[in-house]
């Protein structure tokens, strides 16, 4: 005798569960051009890796002798798997079973793959289709009861999800229609990916046409929008580019917080130069250039993987290597606002700073920062509040920090480039050029009397800017030592490999003792 029966029977469960929703469903899923979970999981980690967790959890129905006639599984599918041989959590809503609602689906599963992420210190991916949150308006009459968020024993995924963004790399993927708690999901990463035919939002169009808005659900919540609002990270068109997307991300970072971020083998010349960066700032102040080409230029070749390009646009944030080490780079984009730090760039700065501190990131910041922008919709954003939380975020940083002036560098937001008392390294092109406050507008005020007595009052006012721009070269600010060093550009790639080595003794494993990262 022996246990081949159950056996048997188990197998006959789990052929169950790959069925997921039903033959229809599923060609549903491919009519409409999207993956079912399990197809994505296979195509997101490494071949065969896939280890599955409650894979017949769900709702069987029974004969009147109790013999199993069906199993709808749960729309909630997890396991552990591998990422590029790394081991990761891996969780996905099945949208084939009731469209990924919760009247679906075992809360215990979602919950049990935070907690095993947080517990194991591991990284997670979520793929997000459906609401995930506590079922629809017909809940009600299903359960007898209203729910309450965050009623008795509501609150325990809330407490993992929340801890998880400051232990381990969190990554969620958008690749439907996400709503209400499967949005929170989302938006509750380090880094979240959405393709161009998802959408997301709090309440569906249904919901918010109650308002008097209809919307559609591309009008209401697509890509655009979210990657503008800084909701999400980053839009592709297919869902093997968001597979690529994940795996990319986590290749810069470690496990958990509690390891170091790996190094990985260069063949790209730490001493190599660029003849390019020589002409990459204009002499012409008011001339704007190409931030990314220059950022290209000094990090390893193909290494830089900018996140969150469509929103905070005055500065540009990703992750790069140099010399093989990984690196989170900071860099002003002259081509919005002249770099000026608007309220969503203060708001990027803040929650990237935090993720380098949280995984032991060397900050690398390529500034051409004429301010915090001004005028009247600055004032009504709340620029300079967003501005000093950024300016807390820098200072309260410990990780190893780079400053490499390119151009602009003035008033408070000009403070802000690198932690307040003490040492990080700081390096100044020729093209650099700095002040309390810019000269355009600044000089009639400041020598209205000299102006209003001369004869000639534009040539005067000329005269008086040139004397002044000759007293601002940066080699006068070097000779007082109020800038360490003024170097070629084309050393800018040398010297950042060697802050890169100089960094790699200095970053110490485990949680950031001053603040938790915001997601």
């Amino acid at each position: 005798m022996n246990w081949k029966p159950e056996l048997d029977e188990l197998a006959r469960r789990e052929a169950f569960a790959r069925e997921m929703g039903g033959v229809d469903k599923v060609k549903r899923q491919h009519d409409q051009g999207r993956l079912t979970v399990r197809e994505r999981i296979d195509r997101l980690t490494d071949k065969g890796s896939f280890h599955e967790i409650g894979a017949v959890s769900g709702v069987g129905e029974y004969d009147s002798s109790g013999e199993l006639q069906k199993l709808t599984p749960a729309n909630c599918v997890f396991g552990r798997a591998r990422i590029e041989g790394r081991t990761v959590v891996v969780v996905g809503d099945d949208f084939t079973v009731r469209g990924g609602s919760a009247d679906a689906s075992i809360s215990a599963k979602p919950l049990m793959a935070e907690e095993m992420a947080h517990d194991l210190r591991l990284p997670i991916v979520r793929i997000i289709e459906g609401s995930g949150g506590g079922g629809s308006v017909k809940t009600i009459e299903t359960k007898g009861a209203a729910n309450l968020p965050g009623g008795i024993g509501g609150t325990r995924w809330y407490r993992f999800t929340t801890e998880n963004l400051s232990r381990v790399p969190v990554v969620a993927l958008g690749l439907g229609s996400v709503a209400g708690l499967g949005a929170a999901r989302l938006a509750a990463s380090h880094y979240s990916i959405m393709t161009r035919k998802s959408a997301m939002f709090v309440a569906g169009p249904p919901v918010v046409k109650a308002l008097g808005q209809d919307l559609s659900r591309e009008e209401l919540g697509g890509a655009d929008i979210q990657t503008r609002a800084g909701a999400v990270d980053h839009a592709v068109d297919t869902e093997e580019e968001a597979f690529a997307c994940a795996r990319r991300f986590l290749s810069y970072l470690p496990s958990s917080v509690y390891e170091l971020p790996p190094t990985l083998p260069c063949t790209d010349n730490p001493e190599r130069t660029e003849e390019a960066l020589m002409s990459a700032v204009p002499r012409n102040r008011k001339q704007v250039y190409k931030i990314r080409p220059i950022v290209e230029q000094v990090v390893d070749k193909g290494s830089f993987f900018e996140v969150a390009k469509n929103f905070g646009k005055p500065i540009i944030v990703g992750l790069a290597r140099l010399e093989g080490r990984a690196v989170m780079v900071l860099a002003s984009d002259s081509f919005h606002y002249g770099g000026s730090w608007t309220a969503d760039a203060c708001q990027k700065v803040v929650r990237w700073v935090d993720f380098a501190e949280t995984f032991h990131l060397p900050i690398v910041y390529l500034m051409d920062c004429p301010g915090f922008m001004i005028g009247l919709d600055a004032e009504k954003a709340g620029t300079i509040r967003h501005g000093v939380r950024a300016m807390a975020a820098v200072n309260q940083a410990t990780v190893p920090w780079c400053t490499v002036i390119l151009r602009n560098a003035f008033g408070v937001a000009g403070v802000v480039h690198q932690p307040a008392d003490r040492f990080s390294i700081r390096y100044a092109w020729p093209s650099a050029y700095w002040g309390s406050l810019p000269l355009e507008g600044g000089i009639e005020a400041a020598y209205r009397a000299d102006i209003d007595a001369a004869e000639d009052k534009a040539e005067k006012l000329k005269e008086i800017e040139d004397r002044l721009n000759r007293l601002r070269s940066p080699f006068r600010s070097a000779e007082k030592f109020w800038v360490e060093e003024i170097i070629d550009p084309r050393k800018t790639r040398s010297l950042l490999c060697e802050f890169a080595r100089l960094s790699e003794p200095l970053r110490k494993p485990g949680p950031p003792e001053s603040f938790s990262i915001r997601p």
